[in-house]
């Protein structure tokens, strides 16, 4: 399942092209649940892609920094070693 929240959102459409409509003061908070596929892989020069995708076809992209993706691999060892975690 795919929960999108956004804020302060308005786009146009005419003649099939979508276009920013107001102030630059958008936001948007993204979250899958219920992930069926997971990898981790280059992308571009020095990031890592992080990807995950659910069996109704949603997916969602994160590109991280290498530092960012070791304290990522770091929090989720400590989580796995300790047996527990929160869930959100």
């Amino acid at each position: 399942m795919l929960s999108l929240q956004l804020e302060e959102f308005m786009i146009e459409l005419k003649e099939g092209s979508i276009k920013n409509v107001g102030a630059t003061n958008k936001a948007g908070t993204a979250k899958l649940y219920d992930v069926d596929a997971a990898e981790a892989r280059p992308f571009g020069d020095e990031r890592i892609k992080l990807a995950f995708a659910d069996d109704e076809g949603n997916e969602i992209e994160v590109a991280l920094a290498p530092d960012q993706a070791s304290a990522i691999a770091h929090e989720i060892g400590s989580l796995t070693t300790e047996g527990g975690g929160s869930a959100e």
